[in-house]
Order: structure tokens, then C-alpha cells, then sequence
């Protein structure tokens, strides 16, 4: 008989028009995971967040051809894992569930529960777990999935071989196109998160730092690299220091910026917007000598690589489990593997 094995990526979304943006920020910022406020205080923020913001928002989403790229771009994840997976005598369907906008995890659910899978393994296209996304998502999934499988969840590869290959071949291609003559520093750009969101023991910066170390480990040519957060929102304290702040820095010592999104693995507002045009210009105004953007990993084959690996070391466990090479006490006092994020 057959085996069905149902994977599920995950993913924050995008809105798919100009008239989605509103609604999409208003999902984005009600998910208590988010903003941590009692329910009808933070509805009402996210109300507020969403109508102040969705004209910025959608200008800046009509400089990507007016909606977010990051649903084909999944799409095609999506597609190369499945074509990547062998797994004797198994049937395996590869699906999207999105947290913010279609395809919701509400419907995704409903349709893998319809394919009664003997297995579902949950894939989160976070590399480096957070309670704001990875624990969001699984627990969205877990209120809406009432289907059979045994279940099989990966909690996070932030050092797996493969996908920090996958990454230090992005930027040897970027490196290559880069001006002769011009001394470079390696800016790994991750998206922020709220200081007082780490320090409740969320380990997501101290992922980021091993995801930037291995990546720099193997890149010899590139000594001088620094870990920075972009995306800040409000007036809280985020997690530093800011990219901006960074390019500013590279710019005074007179060095070129070769940037990585290292938190992202597809394009979106975040990379399309904020790196190529924000950031860029700022280089541009500083008088940097350089500024190279590296390309998110989209469907770069070790990356690709990397998921395979994550989805058939998942079938092998019955639990929740880490990626091989990553332990539950490099993750810190929150660990999904535990049990403790749910």
C-alpha cells in the first residue's frame, strides 16, 4: 500500500493585490504572537497600524508590480521539494500554508486533512526559530488541523550543512560580480524582533549569530562580516544594531557593503523594498564605494537540498524534533522540540 505523506511549508504571506494590503497588515499585527496586549487592546493597535500604514504599505508593495512575490516564489519551493523527495513507496504531496494572507492555514488544513495522509510533516520556511513566526504558525496549524497523519514538525536548521551551503553559494556568485579593488563588509541583514521579545527567551538572535558565524566560517575571503536587524516597527527597543546603522558604519570606514538577507529565503517587501531601494540609496547617499545585494535563496539547490534533508530526517522521528546538529540546549529556555513554545 501506498504511504501518503502530506509536507506543509509555512510562511508569513503577502498580499496578492493593492486592495489585500490593508487586510494582510491587520492580520499581521491582531496575531498576539506580534503585538503581546490583551485581545481587545490589540485589536484595536492593529486596527490603527493597519489604516495609518496601508498607503506607505502599498506604495511600497507597487514598486514589486503591486503585490507580494512571495506566493509564487513559495510555489516554487514547493514544487522543487516535491520533485526532490524519493521516498520509497510513498505518495508525497507538497502544500502551502500561509499566516496572514491565501492561502490561510485554515484552508490548507481543511485540504490536507481531505488527502488523509498517513504522515504530515510541518515545515516551517523559517530557518531560525522565533515565537513571533515559527510558534505562530504551528499553533495556528494545530487549532486548524483535524485530520489523521502522524504529525512530524521541525523546529529549526539554522546551522544544517546544506542550507549554509546554499547561502555561501549566493554570495560567492554575488562576490563575483563585485567591483575589483573594492575592500568589502559582509552584512548579514535579518529581520528584527523587539528586545523584550529576547529577552522572555525567545532564540532567535542567538540563531541568527550561529547562521552568520557557520556562513562566515566558510568564507575566508570575506574576514570582516557583522549581523544586523532591519524592519524595526514602533518605539520599542529591537534587536540591534540596525542595518541602517551598519551601512552607515561600512560607509565611514570606507568599505563597500555586500548584504545578505539571512532570515529570508524567498524575496519579498523586505528584501525587494527595503534592501534594493531604501538601503541601496542610502549607500548611494553615504559615498560607499560598493553596495551588493546578495539574492535570497528561493529555490537555489542546496537550499533545496536542505528541506529535502529536514523533511526525511522529520519522518524518521515520532516527536517534535530540531534539525540534526542542532540541540535543544542551543535554543535556550524556549525550545518547540520541548514542547515548551507551544
Amino acid at each position: 500500500m501506498t504511504r501518503r505523506i502530506a509536507v506543509v511549508l509555512f510562511n508569513l504571506g503577502g498580499p496578492d493585490s493593492q486592495k489585500a494590503v490593508r487586510p494582510f497588515l491587520f492580520n499581521l499585527f491582531a496575531d498576539p504572537a506580534i503585538i503581546r496586549l490583551p485581545t481587545l487592546a490589540r485589536l484595536a493597535l492593529a486596527a490603527l497600524i493597519s489604516t495609518t500604514r496601508a498607503k506607505s504599505a502599498r506604495a511600497n508593495y507597487q514598486l514589486m508590480g503591486g503585490a507580494s512575490p512571495l506566493l509564487p516564489e513559495t510555489r516554487a519551493q514547493a514544487w522543487a521539494l516535491e520533485d526532490a523527495l524519493r521516498i520509497e513507496d510513498a505518495d508525497v504531496h507538497v502544500t502551502i500554508a500561509m499566516r496572514y494572507w491565501w492561502p490561510f492555514t485554515a484552508t490548507t488544513a481543511k485540504e490536507v486533512a481531505a488527502l488523509a495522509p498517513d504522515d504530515v510533516v510541518l515545515l516551517p520556511l523559517y530557518p531560525q526559530f522565533s515565537t513571533t513566526t515559527t510558534a505562530s504558525s504551528l499553533k495556528a496549524w494545530r487549532e486548524a488541523y483535524k485530520g489523521p497523519g502522524r504529525v512530524h514538525t521541525v523546529c529549526c536548521y539554522p546551522t544544517e550543512p546544506a542550507f549554509i551551503a546554499s547561502h555561501v553559494a549566493r554570495i560567492r556568485q554575488a562576490l563575483a560580480a563585485a567591483p575589483a579593488g573594492v575592500p568589502l563588509r559582509l552584512l548579514f541583514s535579518a529581520h528584527g524582533l523587539p528586545q523584550q521579545v529576547v529577552d522572555a527567551g525567545d532564540p532567535y538572535e542567538k540563531q541568527i549569530q550561529a547562521t552568520a558565524a557557520a556562513i562566515a566560517a566558510q568564507l575566508p575571503e570575506l574576514p570582516d562580516w557583522k549581523v544586523c536587524y532591519q524592519s524595526r516597527v514602533g518605539r520599542l527597543k529591537w534587536l540591534g544594531p540596525y542595518t541602517p546603522e551598519a551601512i552607515e558604519e561600512a560607509a565611514g570606514d570606507g568599505l563597500g557593503i555586500l548584504i545578505v538577507p539571512i532570515a529570508f529565503v524567498s524575496d519579498h517587501v523586505e528584501t525587494l523594498v527595503e534592501l534594493d531601494h531604501d538601503y541601496a540609496k542610502l549607500a548611494a547617499d553615504l559615498n560607499a564605494p560598493a553596495y551588493i545585494r546578495v539574492a535570497a535563496l528561493g529555490v537555489e539547490p542546496g537550499f533545496i537540498d536542505s528541506l529535502t534533508t529536514a523533511v526525511t530526517t522529520a519522518l524518521e522521528t515520532a516527536a517534535t524534533a530540531p534539525a540534526k546538529g542542532w540541540t535543544c540546549e542551543q535554543c535556550g529556555p524556549i525550545c518547540l522540540a520541548r514542547g515548551d513554545a507551544a
